[in-house]
């Protein structure tokens, strides 16, 4: 698992390959699996692959959505805000097992923050709401973009581990 973590790095910039089926499939299982509040399971999916819904989806928020220009897949994490009120730490935990297990095979990843934050139509989440046929009682928290990396970044060493962070038994 550290090896991932440090493997994992934010990527921006993707090619023209596609993500396989099998491997969109991988992804979501890694988010389906992940731990919720009490086993709830109020996180849900959808899978974005067109080129013009993403394109759409770029300019529903103001700012950080260029990965979205050359990501081949997205996936918009949201969930039932009425079944559970972890939904952001889990909607949180199942995307973060989905970077990682987009590390695990090979591809690039970056989440796009989608809750609280505003778009050329207003708030980034109302408007997903809008655009993705989403019910009001969904929270949006993010969307993925995933892809073929066409960018390399240094993988974190040890060294990036900040033990200065660390404190035990009081601040």
């Amino acid at each position: 698992m550290l090896e991932l973590l440090k493997k994992r790095r934010s990527i921006r910039k993707f090619t023209e390959e596609t993500v396989s089926p099998e491997n969109i499939d991988r992804l979501l299982k890694a988010g389906l699996l992940s731990p919720t509040g009490m086993g709830k399971r109020e996180v849900e999916f959808i899978v974005i692959q067109n080129r013009e819904m993403l394109a759409k989806l770029k300019t529903l928020k103001s700012h950080g959505t260029t990965p979205l220009e050359t990501a081949t897949l997205a996936i918009v994490v949201i969930a039932d805000m009425q079944k559970s009120d972890t939904w952001v730490e889990d909607a949180s935990i199942a995307s973060s097992m989905i970077q990682m297990e987009a590390v695990e095979l090979g591809l690039g990843s970056t989440w796009i923050q989608i809750r609280l934050r505003e778009g050329a139509e207003g708030p980034s989440e109302e408007a997903f709401h809008k655009y993705l046929g989403i019910p009001a009682n969904y929270g949006v928290l993010n969307i993925i973009a995933i892809g073929h990396g066409n960018e390399v970044k240094k993988s974190y060493t040890d060294q990036d581990a900040d033990f200065s962070k660390v404190h035990n038994e009081s601040f």
